[in-house]
Parts: structure tokens; C-alpha cells; sequence
């Protein structure tokens, strides 16, 4: 299918060259009006990968979402392509498991992460947002990705999760390189080196975290995976792993890419962010449409079960089948001019997954700590301005920025 000069049916949408800018929405658009469901055959990166389907659409992603019979988070991974984490270590995170395992697990968690419970955290993420704004007094400017949000998220993570604050740093290095393993900032050894680099370092980590938990049990989430119980069983010292590194990833990434994106947005749309200056009520609707425009992971993976149809398109057991949120964000369907930024749009989206079992888990989390962090650094540098590009971190899976230069102004 040709369109614009570009012939579909060629075009390999997992390919670095279409990533180098974030995500190729120009090419996402063509899709969705010419081929929502659309075939890819291979990635160039891993030359032995088979090809996958492409969603691209709200609708035809919230089909999938809902429907674990058909579409397996288990069976294949949870990526594009197979070759970025071993298939064993996915399917011992709860993200890569189907039912009934996935709710079992799952449900351990549930009780921690309910919008009361999270609520009840608000002012103690507000004092660690403040005291890293306080680190930029007396400065004229900063790097926001590295400086403000990264900080912050995992602090905040760090806290849930029982890690010492000395070691956040740690933790985030090894969640940026192995999640962003294409990147060659963050990666200049590949992602084969990130791989054999980091897996070994979180599981050593980790186990000294496991081993204090097991001696001395305490009320972080960590302690919750050490004890867990599933149908009368402990959990194997690599699932304890994997949901301790899932959790932390999930932590780490999701907040960060969206709160840099947004501010971004805010400081190139002046006129939106005098409307939450003028009236802070709206950031909650701000931060909704922030997650709708730059979701912190660009796709998600299923794999067929069985041989199935979607939106006029025949799938065969076992083909891949890849969820763009970055794509369903800008669904001109769902969504009217879907690339202006409108703080009082206050839309639904696919952000966090579009329903299923596999809604995220940390979602009410995500929201607070968004709108803490808009609040805060509205509120210390309303007149902040962009003082240099924007770089984002070339991924088909991480849709975030690793860099964001910015001018403070008066405080």
C-alpha cells in the first residue's frame, strides 16, 4: 500500500532510522487512515526476529487489551522483539504472565497501590518533589530529565519499595540502561552488553534485599514479594526478582517520561500553562492529557493464540501482536485535532493499557505524583523556558527524553 510517497507494505515500523526523534507520529497517522492493523516483516536490528502486527487504533487496542484467551502476554513476551530479555525472566513478572497466575499475583499488590491508600502518601511525595526543586537555588538553569525528574520518581519508588535513598542512583542506572537498551547514550555498548551487564548486577542486588526482608520482615513492597503466597507456594527467588525489578522500572520510567514531556509541552504552549497558572484546579486535567500525548511506553506485546481476525485482518496462532499506545493517543477518531496539547481537554486514553488485566498497576501513583510534580514546579518557576534541544531516547518501546535544558527564571 503506497501513500505520500511511502509504500507500507515496506515500511518496517520497529526500525531504529523511524526512532532517532521519539516516536514517528507522521508514520503512525498513515497507518491508522490506511492500514490500522498493518504488517511488518522483521526488525533490521535483530536480523532472526519474525515480523509482527501493528494496532494502531483505540478501538482495535482496546479489542486486544480485554481478550487474554486470544491475545497472550504469557506465550511470546511483552516486546516487539523477543531478543531484548530472556523469556523466562518476562514470564516471571505478573506484566508477563496470563491468568490465573497474573491475578494472584497481581491481587497481592492491588491492596497497596488503591487510590486511598496512595492518597494518604500525597504530602510525603510533595516534601521529596520540594527538596529537589530546593537543590536548583541559585541556579539559571538545569537539565530537567536528569535533575528534577529523575530524582524525584525514584525516591519516590525507592521509598515503596524499601530501597536506601543512597542507592536510587544505582537503581536508576540500571533501569535506564536496560529498559532504554537501544539508546546508544544510555547504551553505547548495545543491548546484548546491557543485558549481560545488568541482569546479573539486579539479581545480586536484589537477593541482598531479599535475604534482609527474609531475617527482618518489614512493610515495603519488597517484603510483600518475599512473603507472597500463591495457592499455599513462596514465590522462586527469580519471580521475587523480576517483580521487584518490574515494579522498580515501571517507577522509574512512567512518571519521569510523562512529567518531562508535559513540561515541554507547557514551556512550547504558553498559553496552556497561564491557564494552570492561573487556575492550578486544572492540573489534573493537564496531566490526563499529558499521559494521552506522551504515554512513557511507546508499545506493548501479545501473541495469538489461536488463528483470529482483527479490523479485516487475518492473524495466525503464534504471530506477534504489538499495541502502539504512542499511536491510539492520536487517534483522530477518538480525538479531535489530536497534536495541540489542551489542558482543558481532560481526555480518556490508553496510557496506562486500555483496561484487560493488565491495566497498570500503579496508575492512582502515577497520577499523584504527576500532579504533585506540575504543581511544585509550576508554582517555584512559572516563567521556566526551554534553553536548548530536546533529546529523546531513540526506542520503539521507551517513549521518553533523556535530555531537557532549560532557563529557571525568577523563582
Amino acid at each position: 500500500m503506497a501513500t505520500m510517497g511511502r509504500n507500507l507494505n515496506e515500511v518496517r515500523v520497529g526500525d531504529r532510522e523511524f526512532w532517532e526523534k521519539g516516536p514517528p507520529h507522521e508514520l503512525f497517522r498513515e497507518i491508522r487512515e490506511h492500514c490500522p492493523v498493518h504488517w511488518t516483516n522483521g526488525i533490521s536490528e535483530f536480523p532472526g526476529e519474525t515480523g509482527f502486527w501493528s494496532v494502531t487504533t483505540a478501538d482495535d487496542i482496546h479489542t486486544v487489551s480485554r481478550d487474554w484467551q486470544t491475545y497472550s502476554s504469557e506465550r511470546g513476551g511483552i516486546t516487539a522483539a523477543n531478543a531484548v530479555f530472556p523469556i523466562e525472566l518476562v514470564r516471571a513478572m505478573f506484566i508477563g504472565m496470563d491468568p490465573p497466575k497474573h491475578d494472584r499475583l497481581k491481587a497481592l499488590f492491588q491492596a497497596g497501590f488503591t487510590p486511598k491508600r496512595i492518597a494518604a502518601h500525597e504530602e510525603e511525595i510533595r516534601q521529596i518533589v520540594r527538596s529537589v526543586l530546593d537543590r536548583l537555588e541559585g541556579r539559571d538553569e538545569c537539565e530537567l530529565v536528569n535533575e528534577v525528574a529523575q530524582p524525584v520518581v525514584s525516591r519516590v519508588i525507592g521509598s515503596f519499595m524499601g530501597i536506601p535513598e543512597e542507592d536510587d542512583g544505582v537503581w536508576a542506572n540500571l533501569m535506564n540502561s536496560i529498559l532504554g537498551a537501544s539508546d546508544p547514550d544510555l547504551n553505547p555498548g548495545g543491548i546484548d552488553d546491557a543485558i549481560q551487564k545488568g541482569v546479573p548486577e539486579i539479581f545480586e542486588r536484589c537477593n541482598k534485599l531479599i535475604a534482609e526482608r527474609r531475617e527482618t520482615p518489614t512493610d515495603d513492597l519488597t517484603s510483600v514479594l518475599v512473603h507472597a503466597e500463591i495457592d499455599g507456594e513462596k514465590l522462586e527467588e527469580h519471580e521475587i526478582v523480576m517483580g521487584f525489578f518490574l515494579l522498580v522500572a515501571a517507577g522509574n520510567d512512567s512518571t519521569k517520561a510523562t512529567y518531562s514531556s508535559g513540561m515541554r509541552a507547557l514551556m512550547e504552549n504558553p498559553d496552556q500553562r497561564r491557564l494552570l497558572l492561573d487556575d492550578p484546579s486544572l492540573i489534573p486535567g493537564a496531566v490526563e492529557e499529558a499521559l494521552r500525548m506522551f504515554p512513557a511506553f511507546a508499545h506493548f506485546r501479545r501473541t495469538a493464540t489461536r488463528d483470529t481476525e482483527l479490523n479485516g485482518q487475518q492473524i495466525k496462532e503464534g504471530d506477534k501482536v504489538v499495541m502502539w499506545y504512542v499511536s491510539s493517543g492520536r487517534d483522530a477518531t477518538r480525538f479531535e485535532d489530536p497534536d495541540r496539547f489542551d489542558v482543558l481537554r481532560n481526555p480518556e486514553h490508553q496510557a496506562f493499557g486500555a483496561g484487560g488485566r493488565h491495566y497498570c498497576l500503579g496508575t492512582a501513583l502515577a497520577r499523584l505524583e504527576l500532579k504533585v510534580l506540575f504543581e511544585e514546579t509550576l508554582a517555584r518557576y512559572p516563567n521556566m523556558e526551554l534553553a536548548g534541544e530536546a533529546e529523546a531516547v531513540e526506542s520503539p518501546f521507551l517513549n521518553q527524553l533523556k535530555c531537557l535544558p532549560v532557563r529557571l527564571g525568577a523563582a
